[in-house]
């Protein structure tokens, strides 16, 4: 709760506690995903402090080296998590702090390097894996940020000093530890590329989960809730596209609008839920009896509105007449012992250059007459 709505006494409205509940959770996965980073990170100073104690076996380093490696890595370790447990981190869009991370290791590998320039190659192979990480994280300018930093780092420690930095292979334990120092680095790149790729899919299934959802959303909304017929806006808009289209090609267009008579009745007599069924009875009806061009959706009420491209006036008709036949035979006693059920339509052909308006309005005038002719018959304007 905010402040304001604290001394004020009332709660926030839905909307403000839905955001900010998206927006706690939003921070929890972010949490957890620099928690996952953290502990990589942590196993990769585990496994060079390990590989450091090998050298000091051998005498190659001082013991002083391991200790000052193992206490750097614990504070920039506590430091990050501190920063992370308290919500530091997002303040900025880059949440991981990747170029502040890799900078800071940047700097600690080129003072160990110096510091200990005899196992220098052992600390410049920490590069591969640093920048390995970064690479999974940052943007073209952060890319940029962190090359020109790695090169003003380089070009001072190998054109500007003499240190003789080295790769220990004198005895059998410095062997050891510069063969695991180069395996275990190629392990730690090999396993970035796996876990780019395992983020690559998962972004990629991810992205088809949320097309998948999108068209879903996009069908729901063209689609009326209680008949799964198109809804009115989208059957108008496929009204429109199909007189674009018949008149670009001069072909012709048929529509019907049907209306279900004495549905008032129906509903008075059996029930509004009854009334539901009986409309969704209705257009599951009409979708298993047109053709896979035809578009077919709500108007309005109990009045529907059928689209029938390439299709003339007298085959209209025998379609519109097919479709009453098929409705009135149906065993509606299901819904009622007395129950019957029969639609009227008005047909009509579009005519060339004809707007919207005009042929809808011939339509209502011929289910006009249809209804007031008696009912359950098919009317041509």
């Amino acid at each position: 709760m905010g402040p304001t709505a604290a001394l004020s006494g009332t709660l926030p409205d839905p909307q403000t506690r839905a955001e900010d509940a998206r927006t706690l959770a939003v921070r929890g996965r972010r949490m957890r995903q620099r928690r996952h980073m953290l502990d990589l990170i942590a196993a990769s100073f585990m496994i060079d402090a390990a590989i450091l104690l090998i050298y000091v076996q051998a005498g190659t380093i001082p013991s002083m080296v391991v200790v000052a490696f193992a206490v750097s890595g614990a504070l920039v370790g506590g430091i990050l998590f501190a920063l992370s447990e308290s919500g530091f981190n997002d303040r900025f869009s880059d949440h991981y702090l990747t170029v502040p991370i890799a900078i800071t290791t940047l700097a600690l590998i080129i003072a160990f390097t110096v510091w200990a320039p005899q196992i220098g190659a052992f600390f410049l192979f920490e590069l591969f894996v640093v920048f390995g990480f970064a690479s999974l994280r940052a943007d073209r300018r952060q890319a940029l940020i962190l090359w020109s930093a790695l090169l003003c780092a380089l070009v001072p420690l190998f054109l500007l000093t003499d240190l003789p930095i080295g790769m220990p292979h004198d005895n059998s334990l410095e062997r050891l530890a510069t063969l695991l120092a180069l395996v275990l680095t190629v392990g730690r790149c090999t396993f970035i590329g796996v876990f780019s790729k395992a983020l690559r899919d998962s972004l990629y299934k991810r992205g088809v989960q949320l097309r998948e959802a999108y068209q879903r959303i996009e069908e729901l909304a063209e689609l009326d809730e209680l008949t799964g017929a198109y809804n009115r806006r989208c059957i108008m808009r496929h009204l429109d596209n199909e007189i674009e289209r018949a008149a670009r090609h001069c072909e012709s267009l048929s529509l019907a609008l049907i209306d279900l008579d004495w549905f008032k009745r129906i509903n008075d007599t059996f029930g509004h839920p009854i009334g539901d069924e009986v409309l969704r009875t209705f257009a599951i009806t009409i979708f298993a009896n047109i053709r896979s061009f035809d578009r077919f959706g709500r108007y309005g009420g109990e009045e529907f509105l059928l689209l029938l491209p390439n299709t003339s006036d007298d085959e209209a008709r025998l379609i519109l007449d097919r479709l009453r036949m098929i409705v009135a035979d149906l065993d509606w006693s299901a819904f009622s012992p007395s129950m019957m059920v029969t639609l009227s339509a008005g047909v009509t052909t579009m005519t060339l250059q004809e707007s919207t308006e005009a042929v809808l309005a011939r339509a209502d005038r011929a289910l006009y007459e249809a209804k007031h002719g008696g009912r359950n018959r098919i009317s041509c304007a």
